[in-house]
Order: structure tokens, then sequence, then C-alpha cells
């Protein structure tokens, strides 16, 4: 729990030997700023009267000028702002007049100023903050603890028993179901039985519409190379797959596969194959990193757009502050889960790597396959893996290397730069 700060302000100013009232103005201000600034933290209390060490001083004003000092959560404060104010009292202690005002943490708006400026408390600071770096950190804490959050009501018959018996039994032959839910952190045991987590839910959840709606994935096949809107709207099929995470990732694969274009190609079994024009592998790894790393937080589908010359995996959620699209391009392994309960049952279960591994594989298979580098994009709302059936050779390139199809050569495996 953070510990909401206290500040001091004292109603005086000048020399120590020459003190004289401050103006109610810059008082009311201060009050203002304060306010602003711990809503938009973590919450915090300020002392009107009270010197930097503690010492009262009080205030030496008007009731006039008190009441104008208190009325201050509504003057100073963006107009029809409502800050989550806990208190705001006029006191007497050793016999001299302050002010108390306290707020509490902000978690439904960003508050301002009267002339529209942000600020934020950080430390014993209070600085300048942006309006959507405040909400992008506030929606990132939310979707770091979702899927660790209790749900009332839920029980262990709500979930796939066999699934998870199975999955118990290969983590310690002979577990129970509530004890492997305990040993990996997805329950805990309280006064009115065991209290299962979101994760528990998403992952094992029998009718997961009940817990999650949005734990779903969208496929919309795109006539062409652009999304077009009415009346060109030119989208052919648009398709949901839904289910708790480990059905998720199995239904997802196999609806994938029938909208994957594939070619013909002369084996070395001397016969014609069918081979799909991405790699396998690296779609799959695509859309279990889009499941696994998701923000379940967020109401929406991962969407699947599948156009001519690509295909976009684009998932709810912005990429982590931890990471960045530089981190997963340099492929140096950088990663981090923001549902890291789901993250962990996933690799245990051997269903997918960590985010950084997973993203060197995909950029691996592409390029064994001689496709264009994969594309990452991520803003405020969402995450994107953009991959590519175009070949990194250029025409004359292609023209040159297909005058050795016949010899039937396979190729010398190397490291290629993209």
């Amino acid at each position: 729990m953070v510990k909401a700060i206290l500040e001091f302000k004292s109603a005086w100013e000048g020399r120590p030997d020459n003190k004289k009232p401050r103006t109610t103005k810059s008082i009311c201000a201060d009050i203002g700023e304060a306010l602003v600034s711990f809503a938009n933290a973590d919450g915090g209390a300020i002392l009107i009267g009270v010197e930097d060490d503690g010492t009262i001083t009080g205030i030496p004003h008007s009731d006039e000028d008190i009441q104008t000092m208190l009325n201050s959560i509504h003057t100073h404060i963006y107009h029809n702002q409502q800050i989550p104010l806990n208190n705001a009292n006029k006191l007497v202690l050793d016999n001299k007049t302050i002010l108390y005002f306290s707020v509490n943490k902000g978690t439904t708006m960003i508050y301002q100023l009267p002339d529209g400026r942000c600020v934020r408390r950080k430390d014993k600071s209070t600085m300048p903050a942006s309006v959507d770096q405040i909400q992008f950190e506030r929606q990132e804490i939310k979707s770091r603890e979702y899927d660790s959050q209790f749900v009332d009501g839920a029980m262990v018959t709500d979930l796939d028993v066999k699934l998870l018996q199975g999955i118990a039994d290969q983590y310690i032959k002979g577990l129970s179901i509530e004890r492997y839910l305990q040993q990996i952190g997805l329950a805990e045991y309280a006064q009115n039985g065991l209290r299962l987590k979101r994760a528990t839910l998403l992952l094992f959840a029998v009718d997961i519409n009940r817990w999650h709606p949005r734990c779903q994935v969208r496929f919309l096949k795109v006539n062409g190379n652009t999304l077009d809107a009415a009346p060109n709207y030119n989208v052919i099929t648009d398709d949901l797959v839904t289910g708790n995470i480990f059905e998720l990732v199995i239904k997802s694969w196999e609806h994938l596969r029938s909208y994957l274009a594939y070619k013909t190609e002369f084996g070395a079994n001397s016969q014609f194959e069918q081979k799909y024009i991405y790699p396998e592998d690296a779609v799959r790894e695509a859309i279990l990193n889009a499941i696994a790393h998701r923000d379940y937080s967020i109401a929406n589908a991962i969407e699947i757009y599948i156009f001519n010359d690509r295909m976009e995996i684009k998932s709810p959620g912005a990429l982590i502050s931890t990471l960045t699209i530089k981190n997963l391009y340099e492929l140096e392994g950088s990663h981090e889960s923001r549902n890291s309960l789901i993250a962990r049952v996933l690799r245990e279960n051997k269903l997918m790597r960590e985010l950084g591994e997973g993203m060197k594989r995909i950029f691996s298979l592409m390029q064994e396959q001689e496709l264009q580098k994969p594309e990452l994009y991520s803003n405020g709302l969402w995450f994107r893996v953009t991959l590519s059936n175009k070949t990194i050779f250029n025409t004359k390139q292609v023209e040159w290397l297909q005058q050795f199809d016949k010899y039937n050569l396979t190729k010398i495996k190397s490291k290629l730069s993209y």
C-alpha cells in the first residue's frame, strides 16, 4: 500500500523577523495545486497554517478569507471537476486556526487546474504531467493487476475440471485441483473457502462469457491490401472464436489455418506439396503472444486481419512501459509479461515462450522463409504484429533465382541480416 503524503503550508511569508500574512489568492492556489497533484497520484493531505518543521503558526486571516480558502476545492480546480475529497475542515490547535484538506487517489478522471494544466505528485515535488501519460500509467497498473484479482462467487465447479486435473497431474501426480491452484498462485484459501483469481477463470472457465465476454479472437478476411469503408467495405468474412485461454489457443489456430493462402511446390520426394505462404510456427507464435499478453482489463477481442499481402494480429492494450518496440526489434530477448499468472501457466504447459523469446522465433522463421521482416507497432490502445507474405528479394533477384528451380536445390541455412 502506498502511504499518502502529508504536506505543510505556512499562511505567513517574509523574513523571520518581519512575517506578514500571505495573500488569500496564493494560499488558494497552493491548495488547488496540492489537491490536484495528490488526486493524480496516490492521494494525500495538506495542512494550511503549519510550517515545514511542523510548527503550528496558524492562519491570521479573517473568517471571510478562511471561507474563501475552504471554497478553493471548487474555485481552484478545473471547471466542473470534483476531486475525490475526504476532508476540507477548519481546525483549532494550540489556540490557532488551521485548515486540513485530504483527497484520495483519483480513478475516474485526470484532474486539472483552472488554467487546464495537469500536475502530479512525485516524491515530495509537484511536477507537470501529461493527461495522456497519466491515463496510460493508470491503465497499465490496472492491466497488470487484473489477472491476480480475486473474483467473488467463482468456484472450482465453474472450471474445466477434467482439463485442470490433467494439468495438476502433470505438475505433481495425484495433486488435487485445489492444491494445484494454490501451489501455482491461482487461488487462496479464506474463511469462506477457496478464492479464485481472474487468471484461473480466464484460463479454465467452462463458460468464459460469464467472466469475460471478450475472451475472443476475431478473424476478418479482406479482399485486397487495404480495408475500405462503406459503401466499398471489402471484408469477405468476419468470424469470431470464443473460449477460455486454453480453448482459444487451439480454436484460433485451427480457424486461422483455413484462411491461410498456400502455394504448390515440387517437393524433395518428386511430388507436389501444399505449403503455406506464412511459416506456420511464426503465425502460431504470434497468436499465442497476443492471447497471453493482451490487456484483459479492456473489453475488446483480439483482431486478426488477413489481407492479400499480409496478416495483422492486433491485441488490446499498449506494449507495457518496460518494453519498447526498439527492444523487440533488437531481438535481445527483452521480455516481461503483463499477465504474469497466465504466462506462467502457459509456459509451464509448454504452450508459449516469453514475449521476447517468442518474438525472436517469429523473426527467425520469417527470415528462414526469405520473407520480409515483421512489423511491430504500439499506441496507447493496442499492439500489432504484421507478417508479410512478400519475399525479401526484388523482382530481378526472384527472376534470377527462378532459373535454378528445376535443379531442386536446397537452401543454405545462414543468418541473413534484415
